[in-house]
């Protein structure tokens, strides 16, 4: 296989944007909200589609180092921007804000996707690959539809979250509390517009490069997403409260991050226990992005993907 490399990643991105700009198809999707942004491409003797589900700010244009590697390992990929991020429709007048009116609405949308663009496009093998809070989408999608999807890869899987200083009863009691009286599109306390930290304060990943090669393509303000909603919120924990009574029945790998700041592992841990075909690994040293973390998490991360879609 193929990896791709941080020492080699600013050589290759002329190779990557010409991936991105010829041989990616992007499009929009229609919606009764809006327009979902979307983008696919196949090789000539795929054997694998990979659907890609993204976590919480990003949208696909992050992820083009990824569809670049896995389209040169021969995987037709797809990939969708959420609604409310990326290229997608956002809902309120501050396009910063993180909202969306219930979480369910996320996984009508990748159900969407996957009958209107991937079903079209692809009839052979699919894997679905969700991050964070596209972990918990696709998780929630796979509950809910019927579907003809091999197998799920997890990445930090947003099966509950960390509320920092602010104890997860009170924060969701905050929440509910702030939407019943009327601010679910006011942004929660401490969150503000899109605004890049330093990479020695980032809690996301310790790849400098990577973490650069963001920052930079989020100069883009299309594509900058700030901090949540108190209505995004109370449909975060909304969800989490209902995780206990989701399951899929076909293999379910979760990629753990032992530094996670972001999504509490423990969540993770307790699903793969009752779930009879789960595969959980720890990956050491990894911070909440695995897939834009350093070559010595992401490869053997990767490495477990490869497996998995075998």
């Amino acid at each position: 296989m193929f990896y791709s490399s941080e020492n080699e990643l600013i050589d290759n991105q002329p190779s990557i944007n010409d991936f991105y700009n010829n041989t990616l198809v992007k499009a929009y999707l229609n919606t009764p909200a809006g327009q979902l942004f979307y983008a696919y491409a196949k090789p000539e003797h795929a054997h694998t589609a990979i659907v890609i589900s993204s976590g919480r700010i990003e949208g696909l244009d992050k992820y083009k180092e990824l569809l670049w590697e896995l389209y040169t390992n021969n995987f037709a990929v797809f990939i969708v921007d959420h609604q409310g991020q990326g290229r997608s429709y956002r809902q309120l007048a501050n396009k910063h804000k993180g909202y969306v009116k219930c979480f369910t609405d996320y996984r009508h949308d990748l159900h969407l996707f996957n009958q209107q663009i991937v079903d079209n496009h692809w009839q052979g093998k699919k894997i679905l690959l969700g991050h964070s809070m596209g972990g918990a989408i696709a998780f929630d999608y796979l509950a809910h539809f019927e579907n003809s999807f091999s197998g799920l890869f997890l990445s930090a899987p947003m099966f509950d979250i960390h509320t920092k200083n602010t104890p997860k009863p009170l924060a969701k009691l905050i929440a509910n509390a702030a939407v019943f009286f009327g601010f679910s599109q006011s942004y929660a306390l401490g969150q503000n517009d899109y605004s890049p930290e330093e990479f020695a304060l980032n809690s996301l990943t310790s790849s400098q490069v990577r973490y650069k090669n963001f920052r930079q393509t989020y100069q883009d303000p299309l594509l900058q997403l700030g901090g949540v909603t108190y209505g995004w919120l109370q449909a975060a924990f909304t969800f989490i409260a209902s995780v206990d009574k989701l399951s899929i029945n076909i293999p379910l790998f979760i990629a753990s991050a032992e530094r996670d700041e972001v999504v509490d592992n423990t969540a993770q841990y307790k699903l793969a226990n009752r779930h009879n075909q789960a595969i959980i690994k720890s990956f050491a040293g990894a911070k909440h992005e695995l897939l834009f973390e350093r070559d010595e998490i992401r490869q053997p991360l990767l490495t477990s993907l490869y497996q998995f879609c075998e």
